[in-house]
């Protein structure tokens, strides 16, 4: 979801009446659970979640969810699994997780926007970083708020604005997609980390939205490339710069 979705990524439905919501309503996948998945799967044991959720993908028929809304099977999927928690008397982490569930996802944190997500800043829409050389959640939390704020510090001394994009990252104009890159890494050195150690990129391209005519259209950099320079665009950004994800990156 969100200003920009990528041409594979599951459908969350909307009903597209523009006179509510301007078009944003979820009539339609509210329905969806009442009328299609509920009498669908009442009867099932809230035990069987692989089961309930193979049943939902096979009444929706398509391979993103188009027809009952990823944000219709989403919502059915975890009340289940709440459910099945409560009813097992243990908390939700342990059920899905196992008795040995003690680790969370490191966070990745989108604190520079671009493409779709912000006016005139890069081609690329999101740039994340990922604090994951540290020891706890809390620290990678911790550390992913002071690299944010120390971005805000290091746009501002180079005369950059720091207004935000619609995600909540800095979406300042940039010359070159490089730039942000760089950007990214001055802050987190300057917030006391250090790249490729501490602290890493994500990236979200969104690629689906600079793609056109079968070429990846690069407009910061003036380049048209086809599938395979986009692959070594990759390439060379990833031998280049401490990055470790690489979302979206192709339509």
């Amino acid at each position: 979801s969100g200003a920009s979705t990528g041409v594979h990524e599951a459908v969350e439905l909307r009903d597209g009446d523009r006179k509510r919501f301007n078009g944003l309503g979820v009539l339609k996948a509210v329905r969806n659970v009442g009328e299609v998945i509920g009498p669908a799967i009442i009867g099932m044991s809230a035990l069987e979640q692989d089961a309930i959720d193979r049943k939902m993908i096979e009444i929706d028929g398509t391979p993103n969810k188009a027809n009952l809304g990823a944000n219709a099977i989403l919502g059915i999927s975890l009340a289940v699994a709440h459910a099945a928690a409560n009813f097992s008397h243990v908390p939700l982490y342990r059920y899905l997780g196992g008795d040995r569930a003690c680790t969370l996802p490191v966070p990745m944190m989108n604190i520079l926007n671009g493409g779709k997500h912000a006016l005139d800043s890069t081609d690329l829409q999101e740039f994340m970083v990922a604090p994951t050389g540290l020891k706890s959640f809390a620290d990678a939390y911790r550390a992913g708020s002071e690299i944010y704020h120390a971005l805000r510090s290091v746009l501002r001394e180079k005369g950059l604005n720091t207004n935000v994009g619609d995600e909540g990252g800095f979406a300042p104009s940039l010359k070159s997609n490089d730039e942000a890159v760089e950007l990214i890494l001055a802050a987190i050195e300057r917030a006391g980390y250090m790249p490729g150690r501490d602290c890493f990129i994500a990236l979200d391209p969104a690629s689906s939205t600079f793609f056109q005519d079968g070429k990846y259209v690069l407009l910061r950099e003036g380049l048209s490339l086809s599938r395979q320079d986009m692959v070594e665009f990759y390439a060379c950004w990833v031998s280049k710069y401490p990055i470790i994800s690489i979302e979206d990156g192709m339509a």
